[in-house]
């Protein structure tokens, strides 16, 4: 840095042929200018400036040296304009990975909108259940639901989200309607088989703690998506977001139940590895999403 400063004092003291205007120009003191330029000459061991008190002059080697100065400078401005513009330009290629069912819905579907104004972006999605490890998996972005506790990543919320526990009116209406979580031991649980997780239960909030209630039913299968259209089909009680069963809920195919108990911070949210600056790529798809999700009635739809 203090090599750019005198770089710069020297090219200033030259263009505005004296020290104090030099200095007003780069909003210094002249004793501080002359310093760099001071230092600047001891630094290369040769004279470059003929100084007196009303004319500034270059040696011959100062007249090299400042055109190497000013190309050098010129050179950094504008690549921090190129970087700059980056910023406000999507480039590049941008790796996202989210839930399989989610993402097949409300991720994927948006990617050609969003190529369509940033077509400098390559998009490459990744859909999996699993948790991925962003930074060791060499993904820009992920889209998880649920809280994100790890400490490296920036997480954002994209849109606000719950886990609740929903059935047909048709199989209430026949088994009744569980009143507390641990009533639903009573009834017909559509849950994942141990192939698609959630061996431990169904999570609750009761008077301030967690609770997880272990469910069966029959039939159990590895698919979510398998999982609401068994629910709709009145076979049990199915522990789905809000983002699946909302256009069911407003259509009146399923009922919401316990809600009082369901937990919270279950939203939707965009995640990122930390860092100084955000790659435009990244901070465009979010801003895309959350325009999208913003619509009226796009959950209804």
């Amino acid at each position: 840095m203090d090599k750019l400063k005198q770089m710069e004092a020297l090219v200033a003291a030259v263009d505005a042929g004296s020290l104090a205007k030099a200095a007003q120009a780069l909003d210094v003191t002249p004793a501080m200018l002359g310093r760099r330029v001071n230092a600047l000459e001891r630094r290369l061991g040769v004279k470059l400036l003929h100084r007196s008190t009303r004319h500034l002059s270059l040696t011959e080697q100062g007249s090299v040296f400042v055109e190497r100065c000013r190309k050098l400078l010129a050179e950094l401005a504008a690549s921090e304009e190129m970087m700059s513009a980056g910023r406000q330009r999507a480039t590049g290629h941008l790796r996202i990975t989210a839930p399989a069912g989610f993402g097949r819905r409300h991720v994927a579907p948006h990617a050609p909108s969003f190529l369509a104004k940033n077509p400098e972006v390559q998009i490459s999605i990744d859909l999996t259940d699993r948790v991925v490890d962003l930074t060791r998996e060499g993904h820009d972005l992920g889209i998880r639901i649920g809280s994100v506790l790890d400490p490296n990543l920036v997480a954002l919320r994209l849109w606000p989200n719950q886990r609740l526990v929903c059935a047909s009116p048709r199989y209430l209406k026949r088994h009744g309607t569980p009143r507390t979580p641990a009533e639903l031991q009573q009834h017909n649980c559509l849950a994942f088989n141990p192939q698609g997780g959630q061996q431990g239960g169904w999570s609750f909030q009761d008077k301030g703690r967690q609770v997880t209630i272990r469910v069966r039913g029959n039939p159990d299968c590895n698919d979510g998506e398998l999982l609401h259209l068994w629910a709709r089909q009145g076979l049990g009680l199915a522990w789905r977001s809000t983002w699946e069963i909302q256009a069911d809920i407003e259509r009146g195919e399923l009922v919401t139940v316990l809600d009082e108990y369901a937990l919270p911070d279950y939203d939707i949210r965009a995640m990122y590895p930390q860092q100084a600056h955000v790659p435009a790529k990244v901070r465009f798809f979010v801003e895309h999403l959350r325009k999208v999700y913003s619509k009226p009635g796009y959950w209804s739809a």
